[in-house]
């Protein structure tokens, strides 16, 4: 059938189609049988094209015609196949090829058409080269006997125009033109045949057309003179009409066809024959009872109607002859043609609705109702059709498109007639959505934590962010931006960095729990299209603590240039509070919680030492016969894995009055040669004071600084607050740990005899001067008999 729809749409003369994207028309006119490559017409200048128009918008020829190409760099039509115009059209006039131009970016169409004019290339020619007859001698002047006629391709004047026949002594030619032009030929008998003269008659019959030069051809007709046969058969009807369907089978019945002689016997027995002609292979006809069937396949869309001519004939050569006329009726037995002219296989997802996609031909060589076509396209999808004129139709967008919810379309057209049954043709369309940036990536949290231990390793990954961009290629690709901030005044890049491919931060230095404990800063994710979309996530990176800081005692303070011991009295009961050992830990959590344990004891039966607290209690009632001079280890010990642990010794004196201490505490030795050495004492001193003014000063400036220094270390450290308050404690200076009630200093003197007492104070650091001061006052308040010395 593709075959057949090819040639109807260039047997066919059409009207110029009038398309909302056809531009423009060009008509040409040439002769048949040009040779190859010969020039058809100048078709960028009759359509108003620039040759740069043709070329950048890949011109071309729509497909199904195979005789015009064009030449794109000269912008004309050229004849690529010689041709027939007998065999492209046979007797149809006027002959044309009917084509589109197509070009793209933007996409358009024009229409062309070249109409094939004939040259007498056609000598009209007889089927059968001779003929014969058998006349009888009694034969009327008049009878009439039907010659077949000659075929002549050419068309017009350079058809078929006259016959001949030569000699002329007893016949004379009768031509008959019908109503389709043909043109019928009969041999008459004007002059009695006479067989005792003339038993045989040889005639040439000559077909003669009127082109230029003039062509001919000839037959011989070859007579037999028979005895007398007084009646020539008549045909009951000089026309016969016959209908039948397209496609039905072979040896189906059309009509019957009746003739009568009034002779009797043998003369008035008659013979039915179909003329030869063009399509008389198609029908026969019983000889004897004149029925004509079918005797090859007929094609509605091929030829319409036939008409043919049928002679009756008796056995003395008479006969007569009448015409049937076969109408074929059309039925439904071919699809739509869909013919594609142009289309997109990708189009950007920010295409405007109304941007035509494909353009198509649709064609349906059947008639009437079965050639009447409607086509449509699958539901739910961003996709129209439009019909711009007869049998063209263009696919265009109707809606926004959106390459992450569909990035491929295939689109299902789907062609149906009006016959019954309804017939159709379906093609898919597959179309590429390409991609624009307009998604920018996305985190997966608009906000993240991370948690890393103190005192890491530079350099390993802390936490890794993610984000997504629907786009696609490299407007997906996402990187990873550290966003320029600080931390205490310190660029966050100094702390952290971030894979710009991977997203994963990694920790720059170790932290330390004690000076920074959390911090946040942004991260941008940026894809890679133009220009760049981006977004940003928030990022806390806790740190937790590590057991890292041994605990740190603070009460009783350690020295090595005096001695400071707690003074519990004879008549102490059990229980009495001796002193407080008050330590801290700068780390945190679990890490900072304190326990105490008593290591060593002069007599561990004597004292104990609070778990939680450090409180150092007596444990029995104290007697006359416990020594006076009890040392004491104490460990301080945190509650971190591993566990890290300080100690402290405490001097307990265990007596009533303050000389009994001396006497056990003294760690000095009497100068027994004093007065003797006293003039060696003065040159020393004074060489000793000059040094000692010089090094007071640089003492003085190096205390200053230290103590600065101190100063800043406590208020960065964030030192924690014990918890714990028993009875009788106050949170004084906020760190709550120093007893009010039992603290206070041991003083002793050198060598009664020969000097005043020397007062020795504890080497305190700075800061917790004024909490033991107020440790003293408490003491003097609540301690029964307690001065300082």
């Amino acid at each position: 059938m593709t075959d057949r729809t090819m040639k109807r749409q260039v047997l066919l003369f059409m009207s110029v189609l009038s398309l909302s994207s056809v531009h423009g028309q060009a008509s040409y006119s040439i002769p048949e049988e040009m040779a190859k490559g010969s020039l058809v017409g100048n078709i960028a200048q009759d359509l108003g094209l620039d040759i740069k128009r043709l070329k950048s918008g890949n011109a071309r020829i729509h497909v199904g015609n195979k005789y015009i190409e064009l030449n794109k760099e000269r912008g004309v039509l050229l004849i690529k196949e010689i041709i027939d115009r007998e065999a492209l059209c046979g007797p149809t006039t006027p002959c044309a090829l009917h084509f589109q131009i197509i070009l793209e970016n933007p996409m358009e169409f024009y229409t062309a058409t070249v109409e094939i004019t004939d040259v007498n290339d056609n000598s009209p020619i007889f089927e059968r080269s001779e003929m014969k007859y058998e006349i009888s001698e009694s034969a009327l002047t008049g009878a009439k006997f039907v010659l077949e006629r000659a075929v002549d391709d050419d068309v017009g004047v350079n058809g078929l125009q006259s016959y001949s026949l030569k000699p002329t002594d007893n016949f004379v030619l009768k031509t008959l033109t019908r109503s389709d032009g043909v043109k019928n030929v009969e041999m008459v008998l004007q002059t009695p045949l006479d067989r005792e003269k003339q038993e045989q008659i040889s005639l040439l019959l000559t077909a003669v057309d009127g082109g230029e030069p003039q062509l001919s051809g000839t037959m011989q007709i070859l007579i037999t003179v028979l005895d007398a046969n007084d009646n020539a058969p008549v045909c009951s009807q000089a026309e016969y009409k016959a209908s039948v369907s397209e496609n039905v089978s072979k040896g189906t019945v059309l009509t019957t066809i009746s003739a009568t002689d009034a002779d009797p016997g043998s003369n008035g027995r008659i013979t039915y024959s179909i003329s030869k002609s063009g399509a008389s292979h198609l029908f026969e006809i019983d000889h004897v009872y004149g029925v004509v069937k079918l005797n090859g396949h007929i094609d509605y869309e091929k030829r319409k109607h036939y008409e043919i001519d049928v002679q009756a004939t008796d056995q003395g050569g008479h006969s007569d002859a009448c015409k049937l006329i076969i109408e074929v009726i059309d039925t439904n037995d071919n699809k739509p043609s869909i013919n594609i002219m142009s289309k997109t296989s990708a189009i950007s997802e920010n295409a405007q609705p109304g941007t035509v996609v494909t353009m198509m031909n649709i064609q349906d060589p059947d008639s009437g109702d079965n050639g009447r076509v409607q086509c449509s396209i699958d539901e739910n999808i961003p996709f129209s059709m439009k019909s711009t004129s007869n049998h063209f139709f263009t696919v265009v967008t109707d809606s926004d498109l959106d390459r992450e919810r569909a990035s491929e379309y295939n689109i299902s057209v789907t062609c149906s007639d009006e016959g019954v049954p309804s017939l159709s043709s379906s093609v898919t369309l597959t179309l590429q959505i390409s991609d624009v940036n307009d998604n920018a990536p996305v985190f997966e949290r608009s906000s993240y934590e991370a948690y890393i231990i103190e005192n890491n390793t530079p350099g390993p990954s802390i936490f890794t962010v993610k984000a997504r961009d629907a786009d696609w290629n490299q407007n997906a690709r996402v990187s990873y931006i550290l966003e320029d901030s600080s931390v205490n005044g310190v660029p966050v890049s100094s702390y952290v960095s971030v894979s710009a491919d991977s997203g994963v931060i990694h920790a720059v230095r170790s932290f330390d729990y004690e000076q920074i404990k959390d911090f946040q800063f942004r991260v941008k994710a940026q894809d890679g299209g133009s220009p760049p979309l981006s977004s940003n996530a928030t990022v806390k990176i806790m740190i937790h603590d590590q057991n890292d800081n041994t605990p740190q005692v603070l009460y009783p303070v350690q020295t090595s240039s005096s001695l400071v011991a707690e003074m519990v009295p004879r008549s102490a009961d059990v229980g009495y509070v001796v002193t407080k050992v008050v330590a801290v830990d700068v780390d945190s959590g679990q890490n900072a919680w304190l326990s105490y344990k008593l290591q060593k004891a002069t007599d561990r039966a004597l004292f104990e030492v609070g778990l939680q607290n450090g409180e150092i209690r007596t444990i029995r009632q104290v007697n006359d016969k416990d020594v006076v001079k009890q040392k004491l280890t104490v460990v301080v010990e945190d509650n971190g894995q591993p566990s890290r642990s300080a100690t402290v010794n405490v001097n307990v004196a265990v007596a009533d009055s303050f000389p009994e201490v001396l006497s056990e505490f003294t760690d000095f030795t009497h100068d027994k040669d004093y007065n003797d050495n006293l003039t060696f004492y003065l040159v020393l001193a004074l060489a000793v004071v000059s040094f000692l003014f010089i090094t007071c000063l640089v003492v003085i400036i190096s205390v200053k600084i230290f103590r600065w220094r101190q100063s800043r270390v406590l208020y960065h450290s964030n030192l924690p607050v014990i918890p714990y308050y028993p009875p009788r404690y106050a949170d004084t200076l906020g760190t709550g740990t120093l007893q009010h009630v039992y603290n206070y200093e041991v003083c002793r003197t050198t060598d009664s005899r020969k000097s005043d007492c020397k007062f020795v104070r504890p080497c305190i650091p700075p800061h917790y001067v004024d909490i033991l001061e107020t440790e003293r006052a408490s003491r003097r308040e609540h301690i029964p008999g307690y001065r300082e010395h």
